[in-house]
């Protein structure tokens, strides 16, 4: 498990165009003695990646396996189609298919959108990459679509591209295989999710311990003393002994006339 009492570590694979950092900054702040290590893995390895153990959790293109795999959807990208600089398509802010029936459209074996019919006309012969496919349209050979993280991710100087607003699209989701659900997965659930530290999903947060209060212990010697028992006392004969001034043990003197 990579989440032992003896050395804890998280390993999180990613796809190309997904970028993790904002999520790892995040890691590093809320658990600093824990080693995040970042995995780039193409989309088919990612699935391999799991189930072998290579990575704890990936950010992966759907679909994935979800009789083996967990998976929560986290955003959809744009699709866009990539051309030279001085290409017609450029004229426009947005394309749709029809305006790709009289392009060459290259197609690579590592594409992410599941076509079901490629517009355009197809290329001669499909490169292995989609930084192979880039280059033929640096070349003028054809034109590409991808996700705009992957056309940015690919950018060239002399390659614009433009969105595609018909065109499938590609899913980004963190996935995890379903029996190694740790707590570091849960923790790191959390936060791609925007949990604050304190929040009650995820992994269950212990309370802390309260300081016990310390009781004043009673007094020795039976009942509390009342308040102003430190005053006057009383007397025998009932008057008060320290109230007024005493006498030098002479008779008193007679009280003086009013006048």
């Amino acid at each position: 498990m990579t989440d032992s009492a003896d050395s804890p570590s998280f390993r999180l694979a990613y796809v190309p165009g997904v970028t993790p950092a904002k999520w790892a900054r995040t890691w590093h702040e809320r658990l600093p003695d824990v080693p995040l290590t970042l995995l780039q893995v193409t989309p088919a390895e990612a699935a391999d990646a799991l189930r072998e153990g290579t990575a704890d959790a990936a950010f992966v293109r759907l679909p994935v396996d979800r009789t083996a795999f967990s998976a929560i959807p986290l955003y959809t990208e744009t699709t866009v189609v990539v051309v030279p600089k001085d290409h017609v398509i450029t004229a426009a802010d947005e394309v749709t298919l029809d305006d790709l029936a009289d392009e060459v459209v290259v197609h690579p074996l590592d594409d992410v959108l599941g076509w079901e019919k490629l517009p355009g006309e197809p290329a001669f012969e499909r490169p292995e990459t989609t930084a192979d496919a880039i280059e033929l349209v640096a070349a003028n050979i054809g034109v590409l679509v991808v996700p705009q993280s992957l056309a940015r991710l690919h950018h060239r100087r002399d390659l614009t591209y433009r969105t595609l607003v018909d065109a499938p699209q590609s899913s980004i989701a963190l996935s995890w295989p379903q029996d190694a659900t740790t707590d570091l997965v849960e923790d790191f659930i959390g936060i791609v999710r925007g949990r604050t530290v304190n929040s009650t999903r995820g992994r269950v947060q212990q309370p802390p311990a309260e300081p016990k209060a310390e009781r004043a212990k009673p007094r020795s010697g039976g009942a509390p003393r009342k308040a102003g028992s430190g005053g006057a006392s009383r007397g025998r004969s009932g008057g008060a002994t320290g109230g007024g001034r005493r006498g030098t043990g002479g008779k008193p003197g007679k009280p003086r006339r009013r006048s």
